[in-house]
């Protein structure tokens, strides 16, 4: 059976989460903002405008602001999807700006700019590049995409190792593609292997939430407790309610002998998911702990 991907493919909302590694919230808020169709089934344009839409939304510009240049560009242009359309996609202050025709065009403002910002001197941000750039973009997410296909069969997980693999060739700054080559090793115990791809991938993306819980798990495995620690704490401050990454922070506390910083994050992961064998164990640690911390007051207490 063919494993190539088309843009005829049909994806998921599961599907979806998973290959842009996007958290439920982020994506809910996109809907919220008018930004994404609530959609149980999406198709590879889809993925791409997402994707682009996570990329805009790591470089701290508002939904707002998202929406208000993606409408103001479908009312100068003519163009249905102007983040899938247009040839670049650029940061200009708190708007955007596209690259239409040639021209470098502010929506909003309904002006021609100038590929220098007359203010600063210095190139405006680009988030996307010219129309090569854009053609070697989709054809890198290609690959991820059939990687992932691939990946999901024990038969086929070495393909989709050499798929990682060169993809990181063409595009060695691509994080989904370092977690999930490092995950591959790590699956294979190949630790040292598997650490530098997660570190690639936090430099790549430093506001890449898993790819610290993923480096978490493998210093976790090396028994760098300190290290992991500090892993897992960065993940829950890129993203708080990352339930996952409480527990596990919580359990290397308590491998390190520091029970009371593990407390708060069981509790954590017990309020963000209250129902399953993982939140039992949670609550049960957690009750373990403010037993233990209970006797201890009544013994302070005793002894004056």
């Amino acid at each position: 059976m063919s494993t190539e991907i088309t843009p005829s493919d049909s994806y998921s909302r599961q599907d979806v989460l998973r290959i842009l590694r996007l958290h439920p919230r982020q994506l809910a808020g996109w809907e919220r903002a008018g930004l994404s169709a609530v959609k149980e089934s999406y198709s590879f344009e889809d993925l791409v405008r997402l994707r682009r839409l996570r990329d805009l939304s790591a470089s701290r510009i508002s939904s707002r602001s998202i929406r208000a240049g993606i409408d103001a560009m479908q009312r100068v242009s003519g163009m249905t999807n102007p983040l899938v359309e247009a040839a670049s996609i650029a940061r200009r202050g708190s708007r955007l700006v596209f690259r239409h025709s040639g021209a470098l065009v502010d929506p909003v403002a309904q002006q021609l700019l100038f590929d220098f910002d007359p203010q600063t001197s210095r190139p405006l941000a680009v988030v996307h590049a010219h129309e090569a750039a854009i053609d070697k973009a989709m054809h890198v997410q290609e690959m991820f995409l059939q990687a992932v296909q691939l990946e999901e069969h024990a038969a086929t997980v070495g393909q989709a190792q050499q798929l990682y693999l060169d993809l990181l060739e063409l595009d060695p700054n691509h994080a989904p593609g370092c977690i999930n080559l490092g995950t591959i090793y790590y699956n294979q115990k190949l630790y040292g292997r598997a650490e530098q791809l997660y570190r690639r991938a936090t430099i790549a993306d430093p506001s890449y939430a898993l790819a610290f819980f993923d480096l978490g798990n493998v210093l976790d495995e090396l028994q760098r407790l300190p290290e992991a620690i500090e892993a897992y704490k960065r993940a829950i401050a890129l993203s708080p309610s990352y339930a996952d990454a409480h527990y596990n922070l919580a359990l290397t506390y308590e491998r390190c002998g520091e029970r009371r910083r593990a407390l708060p994050h069981w509790l954590a992961y017990v309020r963000l998911d209250p129902i399953g064998p993982w939140a039992t164990h949670a609550r049960s640690q957690a009750r373990r702990i403010l037993a233990g911390e209970k006797l201890a007051i009544v013994k302070r207490h005793a002894s004056k």
